[in-house]
């Protein structure tokens, strides 16, 4: 409330809301001073002020308060003397507190940013960065947000508050006319997933069509667009003002762009969004002689290529789970859409990682089998299409690895390793191969071993080896029998992949043995793997089948 206070008292905005809230108070003075009016008339228009003059207030209170690095930067903003700064000559112009974003507008660019998924931002026209800092807290890791601001006395009044922001590096602010900077962006073939524009009203027209027709902003990008209703003045018919009549023109050039879909929100003074349509021959028929509109230009089904790795509705399950590869392929297949059975024969560890999804909002079972027992199998896929109602994903990744002696292998070590690396996934793929062929759909993958290609030293390890080259010719051998009935059968063979297990002393030495073999010079992470689930299991990869990936850093190659 107090900084409500502040704000009304520097004035540091003039929207529609609080010219309503004059215009009301005004009267219902008026009304009060006049005998002839009657009381309801005068309740009512109390009524009417409340609404208005409370909502400001309420927004504030009901959206997520802003970082103490913003907070100062507000309390800066708003305490500064703007009008000695302009006259000791430090500013080009003389620049009204108004221009400051606020929390509410702040927290809602900063929503956007996080909604659209953006990785790069531009901004045009910074003043004192609130809404940069803003939307750069949202912004990932290596997140990038290049800001355009005539005056370089603003740089400096922000770039103390960014250097204490853990965000604030992120931020790049880049001096002079705006146009001259995006000339210089489009001439490096820079492009951005959203822009921020709120700068000088007479080139809004010009920066909006520059950014479309020099394609700064991709397809499906979003352009926010500050002060589009102005004071109203953009609607009042009455109005003559200029400012608002080159908002006005700027607003009817988006609403008869086809290149583009909005929508005007009245937040403050009112902030257009504004998202880049992907190409279409309707909207485009100037077009329609030159562009060959197929499957390579539109997309797959309408899905380009990244949206076609998406797992959204599907339901997928991934043996082994509880750690290690299996437990990065569960993360991986869950972030792309899928819901994901985490299947493990140590039920806390599946449990644990069921919690992992859930808590990054992921749908997620935990299921306790060993897949080396036939009524383990049954019942893990029972469970899961009793769950889910059907399986599209079948990600079989269990296995044990023991090392021996080939003249030292003993039966039961033998007999353990297939009983679980091939005849285990073998059972495994006929159990969820059963459900998606009555379906007519569904992704099989199993995890090989580049030992299945190459005998990997100097550990000696017959019985796995020799597992895992069978479960490369199941994968071979279903792949052909299921394609044409709707099920891709493929595999994935890693390299020797970084786990706690192999930093143990009595493994140093063969870790520097493994590392010299491998010619990329490390071993492989599990997220380097993650992809690859994510491909098999998606319909970008439907014309594979019988695959054997191999994603061993080159190890195979010498």
């Amino acid at each position: 409330m107090l900084r409500r206070f502040a704000m009304q008292a520097a004035k540091v905005s003039d929207t529609p809301v609080e010219f309503v809230t004059e215009y009301l108070l005004k009267a219902k003075e008026i009304a009060e001073n006049n005998a002839n009016v009657p009381a309801e008339l005068c309740d009512n228009l109390q009524k009417a002020l409340d609404l208005a003059s409370g909502l400001d207030g309420y927004l504030e209170q009901m959206s997520s308060q802003e970082s103490e690095p913003l907070a100062e930067l507000y309390r800066k903003s708003i305490s500064h003397d703007w009008n000695k700064v302009h006259e000791d000559g430090k500013t080009f112009f003389r620049l009204p507190i108004t221009c400051i974003t606020g929390q509410v507008e702040g927290q809602v660019l900063k929503m956007l940013v996080h909604m659209s998924k953006a990785k790069r931002v531009l901004e045009i026209g910074m003043f004192t960065g609130y809404g940069a800092l803003s939307m750069a807290e949202a912004l990932p890791e290596n997140g990038q947000l290049i800001a355009c601001e005539l005056e370089p006395y603003l740089k400096e009044f922000a770039q103390p508050i960014f250097d204490k922001s853990p965000h604030g590096k992120k931020i790049t602010v880049k001096t002079g006319p705006a146009m001259d900077t995006l000339k210089e962006l489009a001439a490096t073939g820079e492009q951005f997933d959203m822009v921020f524009i709120d700068a000088d009203k007479h080139n809004y027209i010009n920066y909006y069509k520059f950014l479309l027709d020099h394609n700064l902003l991709r397809i499906d990008g979003v352009i926010c667009v500050d002060n589009t209703l102005f004071k109203g003045r953009v609607y009042l018919k009455d109005s003559a003002d200029d400012f608002g009549k080159a908002l006005r023109d700027f607003n009817q050039f988006v609403t008869d762009d086809p290149r583009v879909e909005q929508v005007i929100i009245p937040l403050r003074d009112g902030l257009t969004i504004i998202r880049r349509l992907r190409y279409t021959p309707q909207a485009n028929t100037q077009l329609k002689s030159t562009v060959t509109y197929d499957e390579v230009f539109r997309g797959v089904q309408g899905k380009q290529v990244l949206d076609r790795l998406r797992l959204d509705g599907k339901v997928a399950y991934v043996t082994g789970a509880g750690q290690g590869i299996g437990r990065a392929f569960a993360h991986a297949l869950g972030e792309a859409g899928a819901k994901v059975a985490i299947v493990d024969m140590d039920e806390g560890k599946a449990e644990n990682v069921a919690h992992e999804l859930t808590l990054k909002g992921i749908s997620s079972m935990a299921v306790a089998a060993d897949i080396s027992q036939p009524e383990d199998v049954q019942k893990m896929i029972d469970d899961i299409v009793s769950k889910w109602g059907t399986i599209h994903i079948a990600c079989n990744n269990a296995g044990i690895n023991k090392n021996s002696a080939s003249e030292d292998t003993s039966l039961e070590e033998w007999d353990q390793t297939f009983s679980i690396n091939l005849r285990g996934t073998f059972m495994c793929c006929q159990a969820a191969g059963r459900v998606m062929l009555k379906q007519g759909y569904g992704k099989i993958i199993n995890t090989a071993s580049m030992a299945s290609l190459i005998v990997p030293h100097p550990q000696k390890q017959l019985s796995y080896n020799t597992s895992k080259a069978g479960v490369v010719k199941l994968t071979q051998t279903l792949g052909t029998e299921w394609i044409d009935r709707g099920i891709r059968v493929n595999c994935i063979s890693p390299g020797i992949v970084d786990t706690p297990l192999i930093h143990s002393e009595s493994l140093e030495p063969l870790v520097q043995r493994w590392l010299s073999d491998i010619p990329a010079g490390r071993l492989a992470q599990v997220t380097d793997l993650q992809a690859a689930v994510v491909y098999l299991a998606s319909d970008a990869s439907d014309y594979m089948t019988g695959h054997n990936l191999v994603i061993e850093g080159g190890q195979s190659l010498w």
